[in-house]
């Protein structure tokens, strides 16, 4: 078989008429030019060189072969330049997902940031969050899915990014308002206001509302983090979501926050990267930008 080498190397005698500018050219000496020279006609078990003639004139079968050079060097270059970028951080594709809302919500912000850091890097945010993006992740069509649902799937790496805590939103006359916290009895006659997603995907269910054996009276979805504290606040149901969430509304008085539970309902976001490229720069360099800033909370400023 020939390689890439071996086409650098006829490529250049064609270009050059030498073996010895062509050895110049490869770094090598003239010697160990000549033997690859030979090694390849040996190889293929036809002449490439007409050694007779100066400047050296390649055969019809050398011709054929740099006409393959020509086409498969520059896209070899290209690719190679291409994998230089990813190992360096001077490009690459940052295509990220969130399996909730309000991770979205609060990543936005940080790529001003991370644009400044890898100006090269193509972006793309894919607003996921009724979908499962961990699939898409393995085969290549995301490269970092946000969420605050660890599970051990095979070939996926976890960066946790930071801890937040859960609130309920109520209105700021509502009957729990005045509540430091919440126990899951007092949703069992409640509107829960949440995400459109599987209520097995939701804090709220699997650790606050199923291990008391509790459901609220009805359950209403919205899109957007912002309806929901919205909806809150005009008194259509409670929402339990991430105290950066509610904090503009809290701050404001349009709504209270109880916490869920009296030690309060604490989660982590999480960052999931491919195993194997979750160190390459433009991917670290996220993960390592999104550790370093957490949502600002009227409770819990940010550092700095």
């Amino acid at each position: 078989m020939i390689d890439v080498k071996q086409l650098r190397v006829l490529s250049l005698i064609a270009e050059t008429g030498s073996l010895t500018l062509a050895a110049q050219r490869m770094h090598l000496t003239q010697s160990a030019l000549s033997h690859q020279l030979r090694d390849m006609e040996a190889q293929l078990g036809i002449a490439l060189v007409n050694r007779g003639v100066r400047p050296l004139v390649l055969t019809a079968a050398g011709r054929l072969l740099t006409a393959l050079a020509d086409t498969v060097l520059p896209q070899v270059d290209a690719t190679l330049e291409r994998l230089r970028g990813l190992r360096e951080g001077r490009s690459g594709r940052l295509a990220l997902a969130g399996e909730c809302h309000s991770c979205l919500e609060w990543v936005l912000p940080l790529l001003e940031g991370y644009r400044q850091r890898f100006p090269a890097v193509e972006l793309d945010v894919v607003s996921s969050a009724t979908l499962d993006p961990l699939p898409r992740l393995l085969d290549g069509r995301l490269d970092v899915v946000l969420t605050p649902d660890r599970r051990a799937v095979p070939g996926v790496v976890w960066y946790p990014l930071f801890e937040y805590r859960l609130c309920l939103a109520v209105a700021h006359d509502h009957r729990l308002a005045a509540h430091a916290y919440v126990e899951p009895a007092d949703l069992a006659g409640e509107t829960l206001l949440t995400y459109p997603v599987e209520r097995s995907r939701l804090d709220v269910f699997t650790r606050f509302l199923w291990p008391a054996g509790l459901e609220p009276a009805r359950v209403r979805t919205a899109e957007s983090s912002a309806l929901l504290v919205e909806l809150a606040a005009l008194a259509q149901g409670v929402a339990a979501l991430p105290d950066w969430v509610v904090a503009a509304a809290r701050s404001a008085g349009r709504i209270a926050t109880p916490a869920l539970g009296a030690q309060g309902l604490k989660a982590t976001l999480w960052a999931a990267l491919r195993e194997g490229e979750a160190d390459w720069p433009h991917l670290a360099g996220f993960v390592q930008l999104a550790q370093g800033i957490r949502p600002a909370t009227s409770d819990a400023p940010p550092p700095g």
